[in-house]
């Protein structure tokens, strides 16, 4: 099982270290910033052996040159933005898979946040580790992609295990969560998880990861077959990838 240690960065980044005890393999996802990394890799007495990249936004890859000059470390990213993703070494596609020590890791294309964007699966450890493509009660911005592309995306994620645990990459789930309740008006599972956060904001606490469970139950953007946000929408019987497209638009000027 892997090691995963949260280091909230910037204003509402995560960075995970991975660690992998039985072969001593140690690996992080997304880096925005070199510091944090580096205390947390001596504090734990760790030397750095890969990056994984979701995306090429500078706030998941802004560290990637310098954990690379400091370290030797090996650059993992998606082949299709292998022109974005700053020192790449190894370009991996949809459904390949590489070895994280003895943990195997699952790739996967979730174009829309980015036209590039990937997520690592690790089916042993029942993470999923999505970057800006899945937050908890929310998803990414479609800056490249488009509605269906993302919707797309995440039915891959919806088809995972409900136990698996989801490690986006930023700290919205708060003001997501407003906006599903205004969509949702009459969900005790959507209302449960509000407080819940809410009380975890009030420590400063993190709220992710989530399970797929508990964004099955309340993330809209994963619910937009229920028959409830159809009609808050206007949208009954209307095709899933319509009321989706519909969901993010309202989210993008709510």
């Amino acid at each position: 099982m892997l090691e995963i240690t949260q280091l909230p960065v910037l204003n509402d980044n995560y960075i995970y270290l991975l660690h992998e005890p039985d072969a001593a393999i140690t690996g992080v996802v997304d880096p925005a910033v070199a510091t944090p990394v580096l205390k947390a890799l001596e504090s734990q007495h760790h030397s750095l052996d890969f990056i994984l990249n979701t995306h090429h936004h500078s706030d998941h890859v802004g560290a990637n040159l310098e954990l690379k000059a400091l370290t030797g470390c090996t650059i993992i990213g998606a082949e299709k933005d292998q022109k974005r993703i700053p020192g790449i070494d190894q370009k991996l596609s949809h459904g390949q898979c590489f070895s994280f020590g003895i943990e195997n890791c699952e790739i996967f294309e979730t174009p829309g946040h980015t036209s590039g964007h990937i997520c690592f699966y690790f089916a042993n450890s029942d993470a999923l580790f999505c970057g800006d493509t899945v937050f908890s009660m929310g998803c990414g911005r479609l800056f490249e992609g488009s509605a269906e592309q993302m919707w797309t995306s995440l039915q891959l994620i919806k088809s995972l295990p409900e136990t698996t645990k989801i490690y986006c990459a930023h700290e919205y789930t708060q003001a997501n969560g407003v906006f599903a309740a205004s969509i949702e008006r009459d969900n005790p599972a959507l209302e449960q998880r509000i407080i819940e956060v809410n009380n975890l904001r009030k420590d400063n606490l993190p709220t992710v990861p989530s399970t797929l469970s508990q964004e099955l139950s309340t993330n809209p953007f994963l619910r937009e077959q229920c028959l409830s946000i159809q009609q808050a929408l206007n949208m009954e019987n209307y095709p899933a990838v319509e009321v989706f497209a519909e969901l993010r638009k309202r989210k993008d000027h709510f």
